[in-house]
């Protein structure tokens, strides 16, 4: 390999998600689906190198990022609200999921011990965070479902570590303790949520210390990689220390640092869990392609077939579950009815439906380790993978590809309380910097001109978000304007009469004011169409 081979390869991937990006927008397939085919197709090229995933690599290089960016924008408000089904989903629900697949398996797999069941179990039950939000969130469903998959999401993986850890461990040795897995479980999450804090708060410290914005994207970008290591070198839990940071961090870093830096830290976040994202589902084609290329073909139906009968055991389980667990502790609890009455019949299936596996399943699976502590081989370590990557293809493909037709049957009404919250929100900080402006031309810090003119802008700014109508006329007009401006401002840098830097700063303006516009008509319709209704 030549010095200049990475980055051709680095490229040439660029180009390849770029291309299933444009591609997929074009077409009724989540992204990520594209992704993993693309992979599988890439895994089956003769001159392709398949690359090995270390399962310590992949946890460290992918999950501290993912995890902290969801937990970053995750409503603390809606997560405390949705705790009960949050905690449902991702402590019930895995612990049943484990325990059905290693039945299953068992009844698949004559020989296999209890303890290589239960592995399977864990490594197969925890649904995806990267493909739940992948593909959920950019649909038009409620926002209490997004919340609660996206929960589940965050918290699924440490229960799920904790059985995987304990299933391995008594594999291994041949000895296995309930009451220590139990205790096992609470201390883990107890100190990987305490880590996760510390890492927030010092993040937040340093930041209101640095005042520089480079330095601030730098700090906040290291602190998801610094919780998962304080964390795995004290064996506690990662993910949940990952999570916690991550829900701190976004409670207090608006007061920590200034405009510029949150601009600058969000795009970059943008694009670091967009490449991410991208690398998990092209890389989890091309580990399924390489177990297809070293396999025989005529093996190919004996070790595929229980990777189907186990994806459809999760799915069913799944179905079963999400039902019971809504209308049961209602029926049970009356109080708890009149409280959170239960959702649409719809919400419920969407949810249920919408489990789909991913690189976590995948990494646990590849640190299975290979041999006991008698020196034999892991039993049916070959076959767990197979069984995983199976299950992986089939549930984002499956329930991937069928989750938009699904939601358009469904029609969900637009969502109008978020958007309510923000108009409310916008006209009472408008009220208080009238306040403060009030203040200030009476201290006579700005001349009268000035105290005129930005009285006028905040009387327009509040007709804006209490006349809709009239804010979304006055938009396409202030819209036309800008793009005047933009193509001036265009032709003054081809005529050399200003530089291009001069036209960058100034085009940087009319963006972020084009996108304030846009968020402001956005909110303003959904309000108008829903008043209509």
């Amino acid at each position: 390999m030549n010095s200049h081979s990475p980055i051709l390869i680095g490229i040439a991937f660029a180009a390849l998600v770029v291309a299933l990006t444009a591609f997929g927008r074009r077409l009724p397939v989540p992204p990520p689906v594209l992704q993993v085919l693309a992979g599988l197709a890439l895994g089956f090229i003769p001159s392709v190198t398949v690359p090995e995933l270390e399962p310590d690599l992949v946890f460290f290089v992918f999950l501290p990022p993912i995890l902290w960016a969801a937990a970053y924008f995750t409503s603390l408000r809606e997560f405390k609200a949705n705790r009960r089904p949050i905690a449902l989903l991702a402590i019930g629900l895995v612990v049943v999921t484990t325990v059905g697949v290693a039945i299953v398996a068992r009844a698949l797999f004559p020989g296999m011990p209890w303890a290589v069941a239960v592995a399977l179990g864990a490594i197969v039950s925890p649904p995806d965070a990267v493909a739940a939000a992948a593909v959920v969130s950019r649909l038009p469903v409620p926002r209490r479902v997004i919340v609660i998959l996206e929960g589940e999401s965050l918290v699924n993986d440490a229960s799920a570590l904790v059985l995987y850890r304990s299933a391995v461990v008594a594999a291994v040795t041949g000895v296995f303790s309930f009451g220590e897995s139990i205790v096992r479980f609470f201390v883990d999450a107890g100190i990987g949520t305490l880590i996760g804090l510390l890492v927030g708060w010092l993040i937040i410290r340093g930041a209101r210390k640095t005042r520089d914005e480079l330095a601030e994207t730098l700090l906040i970008l290291a602190a998801p990689y610094a919780a998962w290591m304080a964390a795995e070198t004290l064996h506690v839990s990662a993910v949940l220390a990952c999570v916690a940071g991550g829900l701190y961090t976004r409670q207090h870093l608006s007061t920590a640092i200034g405009p510029k830096s949150r601009l600058q830290s969000n795009a970059v976040w943008d694009v670091l869990v967009f490449v991410l994202n991208a690398m998990i589902f092209v890389l989890l084609g091309m580990q399924f392609a390489m177990l297809l290329r070293t396999s025989e073909a005529g093996e190919l139906p004996t070790l595929l077939m229980p990777g189907l009968v186990i994806s459809v055991v999760v799915i069913l389980v799944r179905l079963l579950w999400v039902p019971i667990a809504t209308y049961l502790p209602r029926w049970l609890d009356r109080s708890l009815a009149k409280r959170d009455p239960a959702p649409p019949l719809r919400s419920v299936v969407l949810v249920s439906w919408t489990s789909m596996r991913g690189i976590v399943s995948l990494a646990t699976a590849l640190a299975l380790p290979l041999t006991l502590d008698n020196g034999s081989a892991f039993p049916f370590r070959e076959q767990l993978l197979y069984v995983t990557m199976v299950v992986i293809l089939v549930t984002l493909v499956v329930q991937g590809c069928s989750l938009a037709p699904i939601i358009r049957r469904f029609n969900f009404a637009p969502e109008t309380r978020q958007h309510e919250e923000e108009r409310f929100a916008r006209l009472e900080a408008l009220r208080r910097a009238a306040e403060e402006l009030e203040d200030a031309a009476r201290e006579g810090s700005l001349s009268e001109a000035d105290v005129t003119w930005l009285r006028n802008e905040l009387r327009e700014r509040k007709e804006h978000h209490r006349d809709p109508g009239a804010a979304h006329a006055r938009h396409g007009v202030r819209t036309r304007m800008r793009e005047a401006e933009r193509r001036l401002l265009v032709r003054l840098r081809n005529e050399g009469a200003i530089s291009d830097e001069v036209l960058r700063e100034l085009e940087r303006e009319l963006d972020f004011d084009a996108l304030r516009g846009e968020q402001a008509d956005a909110s303003t319709h959904v309000v108008a169409h829903a008043g209509a209704r």
